[in-house]
């Protein structure tokens, strides 16, 4: 059992694991499981939202396809601890998931969307979604979160921010396995970043984004702590869609970018908690989209009550539209340092 962290994954075989920078050690030297993605250093660009009050035709509209493999085990907590023997385990008592109606787990839609925010966020030049008061001063001005809707930074155009609802709808993801493992979760230290001088840079500004690195297998430690979890298992695999109006070809890109789809990033989401210890990696594959790319199929989609075959893709052609709004998001919209550091 090991906890060296990997940058990646790639299908189920981890590339090797690379030393964690001295920066990043704690104390008696022990490398932390994560490394601060660097902000770019122009300020994030700002502009008025495109708006829900059309479809525009020169604009993408659609839904994605996704299926979503566990490679380290998944935990996504409710908060909720029941009796074992309420939902079958022989344990005394177990922190549960969300399950739906025939009993299999899920993952909020909501769960999704923040990790996959994250990522997106710091690979383009955008603000910060969220912060806590208690560090306000120390994060630059130009990261505050957009408060201003007619000033919006790329993240907030596409996923929202105060007072604007965003471009991208996320539903919950099923379980297509039945049943569901147990595990053992530690409890973990609250983030200490007063006590950490690498969190911050030297104007005593926050140095970056936070993410944990993948790593080869969770790891099962602190045995005398804790509490036992309902968990997706690794191979687990959920099945959920995005709907998407009014992207540009680069804002859609930049998100099949943060999905994985780009061979050259071979990205994981990390999902859920136990990040710390290797927890919540997952890979996604994108298996079909339906996409309305102009004013002739938006035409022919709403004057008829069956949607037309040809805006659904897969195979070779989805993966050429894929790739072609892949290119274009490397074209105008990523950040080519953030990504970098983010793969490595």
């Amino acid at each position: 059992m090991t906890n060296n962290p990997v940058p990646k994954l790639r299908g189920s075989t981890p590339p090797p694991s690379r030393p964690v920078s001295n920066n990043y050690a704690g104390e008696m030297g022990v490398p932390k499981p994560y490394e601060l993605i660097s902000f770019p250093n122009e300020r994030p660009p700002k502009k008025a939202p495109t708006g829900h009050h059309k479809y525009l035709g020169d604009r993408l509209h659609g839904t994605l396809f996704l299926t979503l493999k566990v490679q380290t085990t998944l935990h996504v907590s409710t908060g909720v601890v029941v009796m074992g023997s309420d939902i079958g385990s022989r344990v005394p008592l177990i922190k549960i998931m969300v399950q739906n109606v025939d009993q299999k787990l899920s993952i909020q839609g909501s769960s999704l969307k923040g990790c996959i925010r994250s990522a997106y966020e710091a690979i383009t030049n955008s603000t910060l979604a969220v912060i806590t008061s208690r560090y306000k001063d120390k994060i630059p001005q130009e990261r505050l979160p957009c408060k201003n809707k007619q000033e919006l930074c790329p993240a907030s155009q596409v996923f929202g921010a105060l007072d604007w609802q965003g471009l991208i709808d996320f539903s919950d993801a099923k379980c297509q396995n039945t049943g569901f493992a147990t595990g053992f979760m530690p409890s973990l230290y609250r983030p200490r970043p007063d006590q950490r001088a690498a969190y911050f840079d030297a104007r005593g500004n926050v140095a970056g984004r936070k993410f944990y690195y993948h790593t080869i297998r969770a790891i099962d430690k602190g045995q005398n702590q804790g509490i036992t979890v309902q968990q997706a298992a690794k191979e687990y695999t959920f099945k959920t869609q995005i709907q998407f109006k009014n992207l540009t070809p680069a804002e859609l890109g930049t998100l099949l970018i943060v999905l994985g789809q780009d061979p050259k990033y071979a990205i994981a989401l990390k999902v859920g908690g136990g990040k710390p210890i290797g927890m919540g990696t997952m890979t996604v594959e994108v298996t079909a989209a339906r996409v309305l790319q102009n004013k002739g199929d938006l035409r022919d989609r709403y004057s008829s009550y069956n949607p037309p075959e040809s805006d659904s893709m897969n195979g070779t052609e989805l993966q050429q539209f894929m790739q072609k709004n892949i290119q274009a998001a490397h074209s105008s919209l990523v950040q080519a340092t953030q990504l970098q550091e983010l793969m490595y």
